[in-house]
């Protein structure tokens, strides 16, 4: 494989959401990543059906279908983890440990693993053993209190637990511990908590509150949709598109090329002023369509674009050049990032079907043809439907 990371190997133990994007990020990078997963049956529907062998978040891995009440499936993946530089499981605390695949298990078999743990509220704590989805863990750090209407939080999407605080969080930790352990010799294991996660996105917030530049309040900052100058704004077409003018001399722009000579814009920073002046520049932006603001403030230092659907992003010319979204067998999807100069990236292959790997990986754990072929036979390991 192409990319940084085509040195790891890493084990997967299948999950849903912020677990599946940090291996994403990792099989991206050029990482061979090995899904342990259930044994193959006809999707239930619903959020199984959502997210199970998903084309673009589950892209590049090698499938291996146990079932993991058996002794043997345990033995397998304790195999394979042999090899292995790195492990990541996103159960509720306690729970590897039963299955006979926990820290303990697993260092005892490779003392230079790193074992990623993720999780929504961490690994300790009054809520570890709680269920929970992304909004409720955004919910305990301030983050979401800070975000939507001022009459109600909105949830941005599951984009700041489950991927940014949670998936990235976890794949810079496993990085990390990995980089020390070529120094020592001894793995670690890695408690990546969306929780946490979500309150460190949250530093600046907290940064300007404790200078005295932030209210607790939404709709109340400059970053927040209180100020005219940083938000969306409505055009005549209905589309919409969105102004970063913080800085005095962008600011300063945005008035000129949009004509704008009423005084009363040169209290950029009266927070008093913000819903007037929001108002007045709402009229502003619905004299024209979408396209025509992009002909008159796209590339200027503004610090505008339009506000893009899902479908519109891919051919927008930026995207296009840098080639940000790809497609892969009729499926559209972002590319990988970042970009290196020397190991470069390059888009894996699809996601795998559910077993379609068990075979290949069996041998690869030392197990011979006929073990393989009891191994099936007795339901432990199972092949991919067809």
């Amino acid at each position: 494989m192409p990319g940084p990371l085509s040195h790891l190997t890493v084990i997967e133990l299948a999950g849903i959401g912020p677990g599946p994007f940090a291996c994403m990020l990792l099989t991206d990078m050029g990482a061979r990543v090995i899904r342990i997963d259930r044994p193959p049956a006809p999707a239930r529907g619903g959020l199984d059906s959502l997210m199970r062998n998903d084309s673009v978040v589950d892209r590049g891995r090698q499938s291996l279908a146990l079932d993991m009440k058996q002794p043997g499936a345990v033995e397998a993946v304790l195999r394979l983890v042999e090899q292995a530089d790195i492990l990541i499981e996103g159960f509720r605390p306690g729970v590897a440990e039963k299955l006979g695949l926990g820290p303990a298990a697993c260092h005892a078999r490779n003392p230079k693993l790193v074992y990623g743990r993720m999780t929504g509220w961490g690994q300790t704590g009054p809520l570890a053993k709680a269920a929970g989805h992304d909004i409720n863990y955004v919910s305990l750090t301030g983050a979401l209190h800070a975000i939507g209407t001022a009459a109600q939080p909105v949830p941005p999407l599951n984009l700041v637990g489950d991927y940014g605080g949670g998936g990235m969080l976890l794949a810079m930790g496993v990085l990390a511990a990995h980089a020390q352990a070529g120094h020592t010799g001894q793995g670690q294991v890695v408690d990546a908590a969306m929780t946490d996660g979500a309150a460190l996105l949250m530093a600046a917030q907290y940064g300007l509150m404790a200078k005295g530049f932030w209210v607790d309040a939404r709709e109340s900052n400059f970053l927040d949709g209180a100020a005219h100058f940083y938000g969306t704004y409505e055009c005549q077409d209905g589309k919409h598109v969105s102004i970063g003018s913080i800085e005095p001399q962008f600011y300063r722009q945005l008035l000129e090329l949009c004509g704008i000579t009423d005084p009363h814009f040169q209290q950029q920073w009266e927070a008093g002023e913000w819903p007037a002046l929001r108002a007045k520049l709402a009229q502003v932006f619905r004299t024209r369509t979408r396209a025509q603001w992009c002909e008159l403030l796209e590339g200027t230092d503004v610090c505008f674009a339009p506000v893009l659907s899902m479908n519109e992003a891919p051919d927008h010319p930026h995207n296009v050049a840098r080639g940000t979204f790809v497609r892969d067998e009729g499926v559209l999807q972002p590319a990988p990032a970042p970009r290196f100069d020397r190991t470069p990236s390059a888009l894996p292959k699809k996601a795998p079907r559910t077993g379609q790997q068990t075979r290949e990986l069996l041998a690869a754990a030392r197990y011979s043809a006929a073990e393989i072929a009891e191994l099936v036979a007795g339901g432990v390991a199972f092949d991919a439907l067809p």
